[in-house]
């Protein structure tokens, strides 16, 4: 227990549940937060010592709740008391509050408190950044990353829209099924940012992120609970379930970077495959394609193919050109980019990227491509300096390691343009 980087993933894998259960009962966020802090510094000082609770999320719930109610107690010493009449026949608010929160399942909470951070009220960008702040416990840095903007413009999207939520703009209260229906977008692209979160782990911290993953899952099957005959929803669980088959042998036992053409696929969960399998054959069924349902079929390619070269990768240009219809985005062409350099060529794939380099200037898998593409044309001095600025963007000591492997073996290239 002396390592304290075990502690962090602890909480931060009891995070979601706990602040969600604080923040339907005290109904008020900056109060809700400080007492998911104040548990926070009291674990850091007595699990080292005695390890974890076998419940640490109902711990957390519990120590915040008492924190929360003894700040209540505080002020309301400062306040001056109402009448006599007004207080001569309440109940005890606060034990009734508490039997309220120890009653409850915690867990499907989150998923409601979602629904509520996706209110209209806020703008498109506040919500999900409210919710993946929030909820999920992400820090700004890593909002910011997934939605490519700089961390000064992702903290001002959170604290206005903390601000509207303090404000009493934005209701705590249940949402409808119409307003569930209306919020579903703004929801889904949520939990699939939790998922990218944890399936981007680095190998020092896998188990901790691959936590993450696994309760955007579980989030995903409870969004298709709530809308069992959407092919959407199910295109979004069949596509978490695909790509996290294959976390597993996303990383060797050095902890060095495995690409997926180079994995082990008797690692994969076939499991898992073979539940994402089914759903995205259901959803197609529906004939109302969306973003989700093309990205898992493309996962579903990847994972019917035996081999790394039994992969269909014409297939899979159309569904990239397709996603780029859908939902145009950089990066979609990016990733469209690989299977254009499998079928035409790097010139061919490297003149798709080219253009996107303003858009993507901050984005290490931009310049980690480019300079894979240059490296096939002999380009080498430019791919020097193309994997040169993908290391200095590396997340992880594993993606720099990954890059680094590339540069290795230009080091007897001889320099061009």
């Amino acid at each position: 227990m002396n390592d304290p980087t075990w502690l962090d993933g602890v909480l931060r894998s009891a995070r979601p549940t706990a602040l969600a259960a604080l923040l339907r009962y005290f109904r008020d966020l900056d109060l809700a937060e400080e007492a998911f802090q104040e548990a926070c510094l009291r674990a850091l000082r007595t699990w080292p010592q005695n390890g974890p609770p076998r419940e640490p999320a109902s711990w957390l719930i519990f120590v915040g709740r008492n924190a929360a109610l003894d700040d209540v107690r505080r002020r309301a010493k400062q306040t001056v008391l109402p009448d006599e009449p007004q207080i001569s026949d309440l109940d005890d608010a606060e034990d009734r509050l508490a039997d309220r929160l120890d009653g409850e399942q915690y867990r499907d909470d989150i998923l409601r408190l979602l629904f509520i951070c996706c209110h209209p009220e806020l703008p498109a960008t506040q919500q999900i950044a409210l919710a993946l702040r929030i909820v999920c416990g992400l820090s700004v840095k890593e909002i910011a990353l997934a939605f490519l903007v700089s961390e000064a413009a992702m903290e001002q999207r959170i604290t206005r829209a903390k601000a509207r939520v303090g404000a009493g703009e934005v209701p705590f209260e249940t949402p409808s099924a119409a307003e569930r229906t209306e919020r579903l977008e703004a929801v889904a692209t949520m939990i699939y940012l939790l998922f990218n979160e944890g399936y981007s782990a680095r190998r020092e911290d896998a188990e901790r992120r691959a936590e993450l993953a696994d309760e955007a899952i579980r989030l995903g099957r409870l969004l298709l609970h709530l809308f069992p005959a959407d092919p959407e929803v199910m295109g979004l669980l069949a596509l978490m379930l695909l790509q996290r088959a294959r976390m597993a042998a996303r990383f060797d036992e050095a902890g060095n970077v495995v690409l997926l053409e180079d994995q082990d696929r008797s690692l994969w969960h076939a499991g898992q495959i073979a539940e994402g399998l089914a759903l995205i054959d259901k959803a197609v069924r529906h004939r109302r394609p969306g973003p989700y349902q093309v990205q898992a079929a493309i996962a579903a390619l990847h994972a019917r193919a035996s081999t790394a070269q039994d992969t269909d990768w014409a297939e899979i240009d159309l569904l990239y050109a397709n996603l780029e219809r859908l939902r145009p985005s950089p990066v979609v062409t990016l990733n469209r980019a690989v299977a254009v350099n499998k079928l035409r060529g790097a010139e061919a794939a490297l003149a798709m990227i080219e253009p996107l380099e303003p858009k993507l200037s901050a984005y290490f898998y931009f310049h980690g491509v480019r300079g894979a593409l240059l490296q096939q044309l002999g380009r080498t001095s430019e791919a020097r300096e193309s994997f040169g600025r993908a290391i200095a963007l590396a997340n992880s000591p594993a993606e720099a390691a990954h890059i680094r492997q590339h540069l290795d073996r230009l080091q007897a290239a001889p320099q061009n343009s």
